[in-house]
């Protein structure tokens, strides 16, 4: 436990101290927030809600699939071409162990991430929400991250750190547009509305969208986001104990 609690204090101060983290999940979420709340003008509503209050949840789950898509997948990709994961197995910490302190440290993460963004549009553009719209958008972006960890840790198998951050940046950005984060998908053409349903990115920040419309999270949603979860586990693993065996 003593070993698991290191190890995650370990990720913390990494994470911490990488300026990809703070570009990617605090800097860049902020500044596309102020000014595209501010062009398109805080009275202005879409989906029955304001247009700071929706965009406000759009760029938090951006920031935190970024969290998750580029700081993890880079970071457990220079471990694993640098011989860390060997060097773990020799170790009293048990891969198990090394995993989970994964999963908890950017869990927090991702929590910061989601604090920062909340202050940011409660406190300085006035956004308005009941305590359980930002307790069910916190709980949601929070929980709702951890298909994405999956796919960071997928695409950190890549061969080498720069095929994983041309990898890491091209899903990334791609996702966020094609899922309705940098603009609504109302906005789109409507095969391009029909394409963001099996969009991982859509569908996660639907849940936050409609928690603030009063419509509630989807099953569809759910389960499209659990099956997502579930096959990246699954071939992160295989890859992973291909790449061991040979």
């Amino acid at each position: 436990m003593r070993a698991m609690i290191a190890q995650c204090k370990a990720e913390l101060l990494r994470t911490f101290r990488n300026k990809r983290f703070f570009m990617f999940s605090l800097i860049m979420p902020a500044i596309f927030y102020f000014i595209f709340s501010s062009t398109v003008g805080d009275n202005t509503e879409v989906g029955g809600v304001s247009w700071k209050a929706y965009y406000l949840m759009s760029m938090t789950v951006f920031g935190v699939v970024g969290a998750c898509v580029n700081t993890l997948s880079i970071k457990f990709a220079q471990e694993r071409t640098q011989g860390w994961l060997r060097m773990i197995e020799i170790t009293p910490l048990p891969s198990s162990a090394y995993v989970l302190s994964k999963i908890v440290s950017h869990s927090i993460i991702n929590l910061v991430t989601i604090i920062f963004m909340f202050l940011l549009g409660g406190i300085v553009k006035g956004v308005d929400l009941t305590f359980m719209q930002w307790v069910g958008c916190g709980l949601w972006i929070w929980l709702g991250s951890l298909p994405f960890m999956a796919l960071g840790l997928l695409i950190g198998t890549c061969k080498s750190v720069e095929v994983t951050q041309v990898v890491a940046q091209i899903i990334f950005m791609g996702t966020s547009i094609l899922g309705g984060l940098w603009f609504p998908t109302q906005a789109m053409p409507k095969i391009m509305q029909n394409i963001a349903q099996f969009v991982p990115t859509f569908r996660y920040g639907q849940g936050a969208w409609n928690i603030i419309s009063g419509a509630g999270l989807t099953w569809s949603g759910v389960l499209l986001l659990s099956v997502y979860g579930i096959v990246f586990v699954v071939l992160s693993t295989y890859i992973l104990q291909k790449q061991k065996a040979a």
